[in-house]
């Protein structure tokens, strides 16, 4: 799957995106998100607060529970402010 990721998660994980084989055992985005904040100190950091985090599975917003199910990709961003 390719993980794309957005401001600051970003720049604390120092990638804008990569690929990830996924476990057979993450069946949700929030399962999914868990084993990537074990990939590295980096990505501990940047996903520790997955209240604090916004998710899109194939470009459509979803929340931590929903289904993987046959999905190519996975963005991860903060919540976005604006004026």
């Amino acid at each position: 799957m390719k993980l794309v990721y957005f401001a600051s998660v970003r720049e604390a994980i120092g990638l804008s995106s990569e690929e990830y084989d996924v476990p057979q055992d993450a069946c949700t985005v929030g399962d999914l998100v868990a084993r990537i904040s074990a990939r590295s100190q980096a990505h501990a950091c940047a996903l520790q607060d997955l209240s604090r985090l916004r998710f899109a599975l194939d470009q459509n917003m979803v929340t931590g529970d929903t289904l993987l199910g046959t999905a190519q990709e996975l963005a991860i961003f903060p919540p976005v402010t604006g004026g």
